[in-house]
């Protein structure tokens, strides 16, 4: 549905999470009878989630124990494990620095160079542990560095930025061929952030095994404030999901999974990016809550140390649970930051689905949540 806002333009009216509900059917289960197992190429997870590649969510040792969790933690390729060899000081300064100087002393922490060696080394830590290994480039570094990434082993290829397009325009450098890429890749290639039907297709034809979906939409970013560009979760999910139903037609049946990515900030918020049709779901701010996260109860991600033009803040989270709780409980909170896993199950339970694939179509209402 299209709003007139003035008699030059037109908008469409879209849909953030807060603005949905998912409703009963006419049957409930046990939770304990609700399958949330996810697959995507060769590899299997007991649950749908992937951790965000940020420096306050995942380090090699939270990759693994999100591994052994059941999930796939995914390593930033450019953060600090790639550029220090030891960076627990620099996540103790990055912790306790002023509001007034973090994002200054940040751009200067993060100006160190990338270690390829060091991108071996933290990827070759994960594989020994024998969890699936995924590291994260932006697609500017991609080039560079991805042939150090494929050789240390990397089960899964992830190239995430702001927003990833299959169509980038330079007149002064030589932009990533996406399809040429995927193609020669030995990997399987995870991609976005995509937020509008349009751009997923297109990065489905690349030949990518996944699409994020999202755009400035977490709790750490301002890319609203900054850019002015903001996509509304349940909507570009939605749309993204209509993109791989209509790519699987074109392509003769090739299934790209949709992995939501922002704006998901609470077990509730993961049940309804399902039922708008994802996949699986990137945390960030959900993670960085867990007591071991790296970030010690702050989060922040790459846009916060952008030598140009920062789109993000390090903002307080707090520290709610182990992650062990953080996933699987018990909560000790009724506000749905812990035990995500648990409400999952108990939704899907609640509204009489067995899995994820048939959750996909539960139906949902536009009812706005307002707190007065």
């Amino acid at each position: 549905m299209e709003i007139e806002i003035g008699r030059a333009k037109r908008g469409r009216r879209v849909y953030a999470f807060d603005d949905i509900a998912v409703v009963p059917s006419r049957r409930t289960r046990d939770p304990q009878d609700v399958s949330v197992n996810w697959s995507i190429d060769a590899y299997h997870f007991d649950i749908p989630v992937l951790a965000a590649p940020m420096d306050s969510v995942v380090s090699p040792r939270t990759a693994i124990m999100i591994g052994q969790l059941g999930g796939l933690g995914v390593l930033d390729l450019e953060g600090l494990w790639t550029r220090y060899d030891d960076p627990e000081p620099l996540l103790e300064e990055i912790r306790a620095l002023p509001e007034a100087k973090a994002t200054q002393r940040m751009q200067e922490i993060y100006a160190e160079p990338i270690k390829p060696e060091l991108v071996t080394a933290r990827l070759a830590e994960i594989r020994a542990s024998g969890v699936t290994v995924a590291g994260a480039l932006s697609p500017q570094r991609t080039q560079e560095l991805y042939e150090t990434v494929v050789a240390a082993g990397v089960d899964l290829f992830v190239i995430r930025g702001t927003t990833v397009s299959a169509e980038h325009v330079s007149k002064t450098v030589e932009p990533l061929n996406l399809k040429k890429f995927i193609y020669e890749l030995d990997v399987p290639v995870i991609v976005g952030g995509a937020a509008t039907y349009t751009a997923a297709l297109h990065l489905m034809r690349t030949g990518a095994a996944g699409v994020l979906v999202g755009f400035g939409g977490g709790a750490a970013s301002t890319t609203r404030a900054t850019l002015g560009i903001h996509a509304p979760m349940a909507t570009a999910v939605a749309d993204v999901a209509g993109a791989r139903r209509d790519y699987m037609d074109e392509s003769g049946g090739r299934y790209v999974h949709v992995i939501a990515d922002g704006g998901l900030g609470t077990s509730g918020d993961i049940v309804k990016a399902i039922a708008m049709g994802a996949d699986a779901v990137m945390l960030g701010t959900a993670l960085a809550r867990a007591d071991d996260a790296p970030g010690g109860g702050w989060h922040w991600g790459p846009e916060a140390h952008h030598s140009q033009l920062p789109r993000g803040n390090r903002v307080h989270v707090g520290q709610v649970a182990p992650l062990e709780q953080i996933l699987y409980g018990p909560s000790p909170v009724a506000d749905g930051t812990a035990n995500l896993i648990g409400a999952l199950r108990r939704s899907m339970a609640t509204t009489g689905y067995s899995d994820l694939k048939e959750f996909q179509r539960i139906e949902v209402v536009v009812a706005p949540y307002r707190v007065d």
